[in-house]
């Protein structure tokens, strides 16, 4: 079955292999799986040109027509030819010309734009986690954005602007020619000019363009990093610090931007005065071509009026050529920060893993982010299935790093790290990660329904299994009562971008619906109640009983009285295991987690109280 026209590029066709780091071959990356639609609308195009080349000049056979007939038998000697000429107006040239500009308008640019979005986006998420902690989230967005706008106007300035011009000319040079030789010659040197004239222009545009383009791109960043961080700017009274930074940002892309004006007033001002050499020139020529005989009045008319249309279509292509040449810096730009290697990509023969049940082991793990001091050392830990392990520590310990680690965040340096005796780094990343359930202390939320957010743990979960969720997690009630800015109520109220609107805690109990609305093998938990106030949390531990039965759990807490319960727990300490055991057994050892858990029991009280 033929698919509609609107489907013949597969904008969900993904790549081959990660993207170039160099231009053109960046582009055709970008664009692989759209060439046969491409090659079809640059014929559209080329036709067109070659049809609109030939309609300027038909004046000029009119003319010859009426100065070589009788006036009184003009429809009957010449009529076949008139009608001939009103068909071609009226039915072929606005045939090719919807063609044309279908394929243009309806095909090639919504296709093209969406296939490189789609590629662009997928590759983007490919990156670690460290790829997207090192930049601004608003900068990596408009990059992605940035690339796919510019590089659809690339393509769609080049087959509808360009190959038409070139078709023009071509069929320029061959109507001039036609009438006489020498007027064609003239259109030849005249193009070569014009070729010499855009080189020299062309990559200085695109290379203003380019820093132009990062500019804009720095400054955007500058105003995302202090919008999304408001709170912070309002706490600390800091808005004149924030205004400087955003005036610094805005001076240099305005700086950018008088670099990239000066060029385009020069380029337009010397393209204005070389397009009008062509109308001069051919139709001097032809006039002097008529003087001595050579050359018809109609010839006349006809040369001047091609003449004419390409030195008024050389300020349109200019443009265009502007226009391309800055996206191709803009595009260039882009390719900078997103055609950078994945650093934790799968590899080529990774296995999916499918475990109902997981048994966990950090087999002699060394890991300390590139650094040759702190991070974990030679650490061993063998979770069992079913088991559950609290791990403490002070801050900077390691605690963190494991998680990261276990979830493949990060590859070891050393050791391994296995589920089901199988190497995390041999498995896909979304088969590993499905197998996992978070609860973190600094909840993720998205600007969607309260349904959505928790669903996305698992997509087709049934109405009745997200209410459940939601009233294990201690969530329902608050769910029920929001409303949104669009009227939306409960379930359906959007929660704000990153949780705005809701509470730390209320985010907190959104998230644990969704870890148990995933029901995976392995439950990791980061400070989970941490944002709970004691009654609450009271009520979501009792649940986080019941979602840990026959899980195998990894929790990380500095209240210590949320792991007391745990089956073993670990004390970290400057990277390495010191102590480890029962929560009973770690108290009469009386060691660092002893005097941890008399801190928090009134051993700061206690200090106080002594000193006064």
């Amino acid at each position: 079955m033929i698919s509609h026209p609107r489907h013949w590029i597969d904008v969900e066709k993904k790549a081959e292999a990660q993207p170039p780091k160099i231009l053109f071959p960046f582009i055709k990356w970008c664009l692989q799986g759209s060439f046969p639609v491409l090659f079809l609308a640059s014929f559209a195009s080329i036709a067109s040109g070659v049809i609109e080349t030939f309609t300027a000049a038909i004046i000029g056979f009119v003319v010859d027509y009426l100065v070589e007939s009788n006036p009184q038998n003009l429809f009957e000697e010449k009529g076949f030819m008139l009608l001939a000429l009103m068909a071609f107006l009226f039915f072929i040239r606005p045939i090719f010309f919807f063609f044309s500009n279908y394929m243009q308008s309806i095909i090639v640019s919504p296709g093209i734009r969406s296939l490189i979005s789609i590629k662009i986006h997928r590759w983007t998420l490919g990156h670690s986690k460290s790829f997207f902690d090192n930049d601004f989230a608003g900068r990596i967005a408009q990059k992605e954005i940035q690339a796919s706008s510019a590089l659809t106007d690339v393509v769609v300035e080049l087959i509808h602007t360009v190959l038409f011009a070139l078709a023009s000319v071509v069929a320029s040079f061959v109507i001039i020619s036609l009438i006489d030789w020498r007027a064609g010659l003239i259109v030849i040197f005249w193009f070569f000019g014009f070729y010499l004239l855009m080189s020299y222009f062309m990559p200085r545009i695109k290379n203003t363009s380019s820093k132009r383009a990062g500019a804009q791109a720095e400054a955007t960043g500058q105003i995302v990093d202090t919008v999304s961080n408001i709170n912070l700017v309002k706490l600390f009274s800091n808005s004149h610090h924030e205004d400087r930074a955003a005036i610094n940002a805005f001076t240099k892309l305005k700086h950018a931007i008088v670099k990239y004006g000066e060029k385009i007033v020069w380029f337009r001002t010397c393209i204005l005065v070389y397009a009008s050499s062509i109308f001069v020139a051919v139709t001097t020529c032809t006039i002097f071509l008529w003087t001595t005989g050579i050359a018809t009045p109609g010839d006349v008319v006809a040369a001047g009026s091609v003449a004419m249309r390409l030195m008024m279509m050389a300020g349109w292509v200019s443009f265009s050529l502007m226009a391309i040449y800055t996206n191709l810096g803009e595009v260039e730009d882009a390719m900078r920060t997103l055609a950078v290697s994945q650093d934790m990509s799968d590899k080529k023969n990774a296995k999916k893993l499918l475990v109902e049940k997981a048994d966990i082991e950090f087999k002699n793990v060394s890991f300390s982010y590139g650094q040759k001091i702190s991070g974990l050392k030679d650490i061993s830990i063998s979770i069992k299935q079913g088991e559950k392990l609290g791990v403490v520590g002070a801050s900077g310990a390691g605690k963190s790093t494991l998680m990261a680690l276990l979830l493949r965040f990060y590859d070891t340096e050393q050791g391994n790290v296995l589920i089901n005796k199988n190497d995390v780094r041999d498995l896909t990343q979304e088969s590993l990660r499905h197998h996992i359930s978070v609860v973190s202390q600094e909840t993720s939320m998205f600007n969607r329904s309260a349904r959505d957010n928790i669903v996305y743990g698992r997509a087709d979960a049934a109405e009745e299994d997200i209410t459940a969720a939601a009233k294990h997690a201690g969530a329902h009630e608050f769910i029920l009562g929001l409303l949104d800015n669009q009227g939306r109520k409960g379930y359906d109220a959007f929660l704000g971008e990153r949780g705005v609107k809701l509470s730390g805690g209320q985010r907190q109990r959104i998230a644990l619906a969704r870890a148990i609305i995933k029901n995976a093998p392995i439950l990791i938990l980061d400070e989970a109640t941490s944002a709970l106030d004691s009654e609450v949390e009271s009520v979501i531990q009792q649940a986080l009983k019941k979602i840990m039965v026959g899980k195998t759990v990894f929790a990380i807490a500095h209240r210590l009285s949320t792991i007391a319960h745990m089956d073993r727990i670990i004390v970290l300490d400057e990277g390495q295991i010191i102590e480890q055991g029962t929560h009973n057994s770690l108290l009469n050892a009386n060691g660092l987690y002893a005097s941890y858990w008399n801190r928090q029991s009134g051993g700061f009280l206690s200090f106080d109280m002594a000193a006064e």
